[in-house]
């Protein structure tokens, strides 16, 4: 889905003009966006919580030249953390497991 499929779907919706729903979801994703780009915490009852953590530093290699180790230094990623409503739905997508073991 993208954020052009939730306009439309939201003003079929709403009834709403599609600019303003556009205008609505942007400036949501503007805020979350700023937020978590100073550090913050964004949760979102029954959706997740969206949050930086700092990875640490480690060794990696080059597949090109194995033997040669590389320093990949510290750095801040963020993480989704889905809500429990959405973790129940998703399982639902598992596929059950075959017998053919």
């Amino acid at each position: 889905m993208t954020k052009r499929d939730l306009v439309v779907r939201i003003s079929e919706e709403t009834g709403l003009v599609q600019q303003q729903v556009l205008n609505v979801i942007q400036r949501t994703l503007d805020h979350i966006s700023e937020a978590v780009a100073k550090g913050k915490t964004v949760e979102l009852r029954n959706f997740g919580v969206f949050e930086v953590k700092v990875r640490k530093a480690r060794i990696g290699r080059n597949p090109n030249s194995p033997e040669k180790d590389v320093r990949i230094p510290p750095r801040a990623v963020v993480k989704f953390k889905p809500g429990k409503e959405m973790r129940q739905e998703v399982i639902k997508l598992t596929p059950p497991e075959s017998n053919k073991a």
